[in-house]
């Protein structure tokens, strides 16, 4: 199953291949893909990652293509549903990733992107000149809110978000809705941050944690993804609650295309200035650093002064 444009931002002629149950191998330079309906070939020069799903294998030429390609691979659960592991990063400049460094590193512009993400979370509030306490207090009251009205909309019991990491079937049917629809958002939330060469630890709202940025990226869709397809579910009164909800997610995901509006919200809450810069984000640039501004690499500096 080929998925074309598959979450790529900008203007781009690479597509992503997703693949499950098969044995993905090289035949010159292309990638073919093997499972029981046969052979299918995949152009190398035009793929801008492999996704790999449940049952899948790889061998060691095909890897060689992909990293000749300039291409990536991303093992994922199924249909993208979980994020496992990664290759390289699509980006081929820094820029995003020096962006997000810069902001984390100073408390005033770290403190701008924490109001940006709340104001994308719900928009119409007034942020521009709340605390990190202020917007602590004013996101835990507008998810308990959301929390009581779903509960209403769908006639469940609701008492309060508790679940234990560990302990998945300890929860009632809602709170293991829940998590299992976060699991998903941070999955898809990981897959974006590292496609696009951004770092996973430098978060915003959240840190301390390998994974704090994941985990304020997913914030973001919790209220229009995670909270209504939970309290759905749990209502439904399924068996397989984790499994159900996982798929709802998924369907989703795709059906609202969250991968490209997720591309598209990281270049804005870091590149505020220039919130197009995803079009250009395969950019091939290699410069020297200076305080007086970056120079050219690829150029012979000689200064008479410096002795040899």
């Amino acid at each position: 199953m080929a998925i074309l444009g598959y979450g790529l931002p900008g203007p781009c002629t690479c597509y992503c291949s997703y693949r499950e149950r098969a044995v993905i191998h090289r035949d010159a330079n292309a990638l073919t893909a093997t499972d029981e309906r046969g052979v299918i070939h995949i152009p190398a020069a035009t793929l801008g990652a492999l996704i790999l799903g449940p049952g899948t294998r790889i061998t060691h030429q095909a890897m060689m293509l992909l990293a000749e390609s300039g291409s990536t691979a991303v093992w994922v659960g199924e249909q993208g549903v979980r994020y496992y592991a990664h290759g390289r990063s699509l980006a081929r400049s820094s820029r995003l990733l020096e962006a997000q460094a810069i902001a984390f590193s100073n408390q005033s512009s770290r403190l701008r992107v924490a109001r940006a993400m709340y104001a994308m979370r719900f928009p119409g509030d007034t942020v521009e000149s709340l605390t990190m306490q202020q917007l602590r207090g004013r996101e835990g009251a507008r998810v308990r809110a959301l929390y009581r009205e779903h509960a209403e909309r769908t006639g469940i019991d609701w008492k309060r978000r508790k679940f234990d990491p560990n302990d998945f079937a300890g929860g009632d049917p809602v709170n293991q809705a829940l998590s299992a629809a976060a699991t998903c958002l941070y999955g898809i939330a990981h897959a974006v941050i590292v496609a696009l060469g951004a770092a996973p630890g430098l978060g915003f709202v959240h840190t301390g944690h390998e994974r704090s940025f994941v985990f304020d990226i997913a914030d973001l869709y919790k209220a229009e993804f995670a909270i209504p397809i939970a309290f759905d579910i749990a209502a439904a009164n399924v068996e397989d609650i984790g499994a159900s909800t996982r798929r709802a997610v998924r369907d989703a995901i795709h059906a609202e295309g969250l991968l490209g509006r997720c591309c598209n919200d990281l270049h804005t809450l870091l590149l505020p200035d220039n919130p197009d810069a995803g079009d250009d984000w395969d950019t091939d640039v290699v410069q020297l650093w200076d305080r007086q501004g970056n120079v050219d690499s690829g150029v012979s500096y000689v200064d008479e002064e410096v002795p040899w």
